[in-house]
């Protein structure tokens, strides 16, 4: 099971990995994003494919799920209510609905599309210049 993880220490706030999201899902809008930090400091905040996720456990479709194989929370558009029960219920505010339709949730998918077999890195771990944002294995 593999996780984002981010050195804030690193991050210099350029926004490469907004724009490499865009990027990799065709969209104005970003999955993930940096804010500013009551010391002023940047903070990514990304999805953190929680074990216990709130999102899919407020899900009354199951259009949001913890995938057992992966460990990565997926999301469904096809099978989505759009009542947005998960964009109130994420802990860390990181989901949203897109911003030209509102009927779609703006969440991290690992950039899975962008291999045959789903292993590929995430455009953010591949294109930040400071190697602020990382891959990592975990083990439960």
């Amino acid at each position: 099971m593999y996780r984002i993880r981010i050195d804030r220490s690193r991050c210099i706030g350029c926004l490469m990995c907004v724009t490499s999201c865009c990027i990799s899902h065709d969209t104005h809008d970003a999955r993930n994003r940096v804010v500013i930090d009551s010391e002023t400091r940047p903070a990514p905040i990304f999805c953190r494919h929680c074990d216990l996720p709130e999102c899919a456990i407020t899900c009354m479709t199951g259009a949001m799920r913890k995938d057992e194989k992966t460990g990565y929370v997926t999301y469904d558009k096809e099978h989505c209510a759009h009542c947005f029960m998960c964009v109130m219920a994420c802990p860390y505010g990181v989901l949203k609905p897109d911003e030209i339709y509102h009927y779609e949730v703006m969440k991290c998918d690992m950039c899975v599309h962008r291999s045959e077999d789903g292993s590929g890195n995430p455009m953010c771990v591949e294109k930040c210049p400071m190697h602020a944002i990382t891959l990592v294995e975990v083990t439960k």
